[in-house]
């Protein structure tokens, strides 16, 4: 039987990324994050804590997608061991990963089966597709059954997120000078979603009490769930998680609701004080 793996950028989070890497065919490649003239590699140069801590008082890093080089040697290595790879990326819109692997892999062989996905997702969205095509790799599905697994799964994903200060999304114009300035004068905190792979503004709440009942009543619209992922800006579990999670385990008993840290390159577009939830919508026709 054929063996496949799958590539990604450290946009992407997952429940336990160390339990990943272990279980599946994996490979994250770094993301880069620029705090002025320090540049250091995601999760590997520097921890997501630490780069949290610096954005608490420095400006945004900027966040740099792997290059085509970098792309062109993790497939190249690659190739000697599996016969394909699938790489999934984070939103085109949100980053160059896709298009530098892309650009990568039209330089390697024509007849070797590499498939570079757009995610339309970053952090817990990117990290639930990833799985998506690990896990279908692991149950032996053909090449092209994993690539019509994956992009189905794309249409069934969706992800949305609370963030308390408005000043990085002003500053990664998510949300335009005026409104923002005017969102911090009425004390209005947004609500993101992710849309054709774009962070936008659907919602506008005044207190986190209000957030955690959207975050709820979003998810609970849905009938039945493959996958949930929690992300939050703390190591351990916070009260605003672990009231989510009681919340919608009233909604869905047999559904385990994980959480985790989200990535910095996330933070670099929302801040270090947001909470959201990515979930995958199973494929049954009773979903929303």
């Amino acid at each position: 039987m054929p063996k496949y793996c799958v590539v990604t950028d450290s946009g992407a989070r997952f429940a336990n990324q160390q339990r990943a890497l272990q279980y599946y065919p994996l490979t994250i490649v770094p993301n880069t994050l620029k705090f002025g003239a320090h540049s250091y590699r995601e999760d590997v140069d520097i921890s997501t804590e630490d780069a949290f801590k610096r954005m608490v008082d420095q400006p945004p890093p900027r966040v740099l997608a792997p290059t085509v080089q970098e792309y062109v040697e993790v497939y190249r290595a690659l190739m000697t061991s599996y016969d394909g790879i699938v790489s999934v990326h984070t939103s085109r819109d949100l980053s160059d990963s896709w298009q530098h692997a892309h650009m990568a892999a039209q330089q390697m062989p024509d007849k070797y089966p590499l498939l570079v996905i757009d995610s339309r997702h970053i952090c817990a969205g990117q990290g639930i597709l990833v799985k998506v095509a690990a896990e279908a790799i692991l149950e032996g599905f053909t090449f092209e059954r994993i690539e019509a697994t994956v992009r189905a799964a794309i249409e069934r994903t969706y992800a949305v997120y609370y963030v308390e200060t408005l000043e990085y999304l002003r500053h990664n114009a998510i949300m335009s000078e005026s409104r923002a300035i005017l969102g911090m004068m009425l004390g209005i905190k947004p609500f993101l979603s992710l849309e054709e792979g774009r962070l936008v503004v659907i919602e506008k709440v005044r207190t986190r009490a209000q957030a955690i009942e959207q975050i709820v009543d979003f998810v609970s619209e849905f009938e039945q769930l493959d996958d949930a992922l929690i992300v939050q800006a703390r190591v351990g579990l916070v009260e605003p998680t672990r009231t989510i999670q009681d919340r919608l385990s009233l909604t869905f008993p047999k559904q385990h609701f994980p959480f985790t840290l989200y990535s910095a390159s996330f933070a670099a577009l929302v801040g270090v004080d947001a909470i959201g939830v990515a979930i995958l919508e199973r494929d049954d026709g009773l979903g929303k």
